[in-house]
């Protein structure tokens, strides 16, 4: 999925990221669905994946099981 796939998507950054250009940020989109892009590359491509999903990744982040 490239930016254009869904130009109405509201991306936002983690109020963690401290305002360094090296996050991600993530969008909701129509169907459950969650978009995942580079910061620095916010016209490059987009990962798309079910809000379960990435709800089980940032849980797997935090938990320290994911590096």
């Amino acid at each position: 999925m490239s930016h254009t796939d869904s130009p109405s998507a509201m991306w936002r950054t983690s109020t963690y990221s401290g305002g360094n250009g090296n996050c991600v940020e993530i969008a909701d989109l129509p169907g459950g669905m969650v978009a995942v892009r580079d910061s620095k590359i916010t016209d490059g491509p987009v990962l798309r994946c079910e809000r379960a999903a990435w709800v089980a990744c940032l849980g797997a982040i935090k938990s320290g099981t994911v590096g």
